[in-house]
């Protein structure tokens, strides 16, 4: 029967070519978009956890209540024992010490008098753990020059390196201040320049080992936070969320110092984003359902008009109202299937291409904080295939079924009556 009803298609166009390409743009429409959020999503997920988040994050009470301010004074100090029990208590957890901190960016001339200075927000890493360094891809990140290697080397974003005019092995100082509020000052040599991809961090950002920062703010075996990311390298909130109730119910008490443990989506509001932008995906595939089914369904009506004869004839030939709509319907979904075929094998293309050549946003996250890449790829998975193919067989399911209600508003002499004209 669905090869009698192909064939049908095939022969007569004008009753399957123009529904086959709504379905199909649809549908690649579709695909496009639910790969292109997935990616969206994932490049905030992958930078948040590389740079800000973790998968998990220890901090102290008093450092949750002020996270967004990085505040590194209310951090950890002299906690190597604990710290090595929470990676013998959470082996699977791959545990790395971070500090992050604002600071003075002073340069000096020949005679060591200030000749500019600039703003800088801080990262501080173990640049000797090889982890470390490939968590936040500071070897694809580097522009010019090397990573540090001796003491008192740091790397500073290729933005900040250009805009003071800066030279590689420059001496710079950085100004800030200690945990205890007293002003510091410690001289660095710019070993070389990055840049992450990450406007936010580009804009104004250096790398130094974790041991000078210990020195520069006299945080002794100190660090503002712990990162903790699963053994997988991906995001999987079901486990993090039970990992974080039993260090929690562990570790947790009510003195400010006591370390809590937050997951990633606790952090930043990337849970609700997360969350509102799953539930924006669902509804643009049911937005697209709607429209494509009311576009359809005026198809339908031209199409059933023009074919009032023929259902006239069968009518009078003894076919049942509801055999009749049944087999609109079925041809309506074959219309779907090859349609939705066509949209999901443009669809791939289409995808393909951007997981390769990505969207560059950089024009468009100049100004942005949030932790997302310059230029998002496309995700490319079948489970985008499948989504969009929903909207494309549903649409003309229910465009048929809505056209198909004026066979039973009509009586059969009136159908078969088309006939004569």
């Amino acid at each position: 029967m669905l090869l009698f009803i192909l064939k049908g298609l095939l022969r007569d166009r004008s009753r399957s070519f123009f529904p086959i390409i709504i379905v199909s743009a649809g549908v690649l429409v579709t695909v496009f978009l639910s790969a292109f959020m997935s990616g969206y999503m994932d490049s905030m997920v992958r930078q948040n956890a590389r740079f800000d988040t973790g998968h998990l994050k220890i901090v102290t009470n008093a450092y949750a209540e002020k996270l967004s301010q990085k505040p590194f004074d209310l951090g950890f100090i002299d906690i190597g024992d604990d710290f090595e029990q929470w990676k013998t208590d959470f082996p699977g957890i791959r545990w790395t010490p971070r500090i992050y901190f604002g600071a003075l960016l002073d340069v000096p001339d020949e005679l060591g008098n200030t000749m500019t200075q600039g703003d800088v927000f801080g990262m501080a890493i173990d640049i000797k753990d090889e982890t470390a360094v490939r968590d936040i891809h500071l070897k694809e990140a580097l522009i010019r020059g090397r990573l540090p290697r001796k003491a008192d080397e740091i790397l500073l974003s290729e933005d900040v390196f250009a805009k003071l005019d800066l030279k590689l092995n420059s001496t710079v100082t950085l100004l800030g201040s200690s945990i205890y509020g007293s002003m510091s000052l410690h001289n660095f040599t710019v070993s070389g320049t990055v840049r992450f991809g990450v406007e936010a961090i580009d804009r104004g950002g250096i790398v130094a080992d974790i041991y000078d920062i210990r020195a520069f703010l006299d945080m002794p075996n100190g660090a503002s936070e712990y990162f903790g990311f699963l053994p997988t390298g991906v995001y999987d909130d079901v486990q993090v969320q039970t990992i974080k109730k039993q260090f929690n119910a562990k570790y947790n008490t009510a003195d400010e110092f006591a370390p809590v443990m937050l997951a990633l989506t606790d952090q930043n509001n990337l849970g609700y984003l997360l969350q509102y932008m799953s539930l924006t995906l669902g509804m643009v595939s049911f937005v697209f359902i709607i429209i494509i089914s009311i576009v359809l369904w005026n198809a339908g009506l031209m199409n059933s008009i023009r074919r009032y004869g023929e259902f006239g004839l069968r009518l009078a030939m003894g076919e049942r109202k509801h055999h009749l709509y049944n087999w609109l319907i079925v041809e309506s979904l074959s219309i779907g299937i090859v349609g939705s075929i066509i949209g999901a094998g443009l669809g791939v293309i289409v995808i393909s291409y951007f997981h390769v050549k990505g969207f560059n946003f950089g024009a468009f996250t100049k100004d942005t904080s949030m932790m997302i890449e310059n230029v998002v790829y496309t995700d490319l998975n079948a489970k985008h295939i499948l989504l969009g193919m929903i909207p494309g067989l549903l649409s003309t399911i229910f465009g048929a079924m809505l056209a198909g209600i004026g066979i039973f508003h009509r009586k059969t002499s009136e159908l078969f009556k088309e006939l004569e004209t």
